[in-house]
């Protein structure tokens, strides 16, 4: 099977966020997806090997902050290559709370969720997350996985559900 079709998918460029031990960290993602409107319900999908996954496990809360065209590709690559184990990632990119949780400052938009469900598969976890606060931030439009590769030329961290060793 040729793993490229995959490319042929639409994904968003996201950070998810929360709250663990008294501090904040957070990893970058582009598996969400809207599961329904009413209850607002998405499903995201994070790595078993990033602290974030571990974090929301225990918590059963999250912000996804939705970047921007326009947002700082420093925040791709702070929270998509670095572990928070080993990092404070909120040290160096600005943020706002919402609902005391972070959310990057230049998103165009965010939302506010609880886990409701897991799902495991044989790499990642499947959250189903009931999302209870959310807004639109700016109106600049939402960055795609597609120009994160062809437009900022990024790379994909090898925790990455897209991940493909070649």
């Amino acid at each position: 099977m040729n793993n490229k079709v995959f490319n042929n998918l639409s994904y968003g460029v996201y950070v998810v966020s929360c709250e663990c031990g008294g501090k904040y960290t957070g990893c970058t993602v582009n598996s969400i997806m809207q599961i329904t409107s009413n209850p607002a319900v998405i499903a995201l999908s994070v790595n078993h090997n990033n602290y974030t996954n571990e974090c929301i496990r225990n918590v059963k809360k999250f912000a996804v902050s939705v970047l921007s065209e326009v947002s700082n590709p420093l925040s791709i690559g702070t929270f998509g290559f670095r572990s928070g184990r080993d990092c404070n990632k909120f040290e160096i990119i600005p943020y706002e709370l919402y609902n005391n949780l972070p959310v990057i400052k230049d998103a165009c938009a965010y939302m506010i969720a609880e886990v409701s469900d897991e799902y495991e598969t044989s790499t990642h976890t499947v959250f189903i997350a009931h999302v209870i606060d959310g807004d639109v931030l700016n109106d600049s439009k939402p960055m795609t996985y597609s120009f994160y590769h062809n437009v900022i030329k990024g790379k994909t961290p090898k925790l990455a559900p897209t991940f493909i060793n070649d």
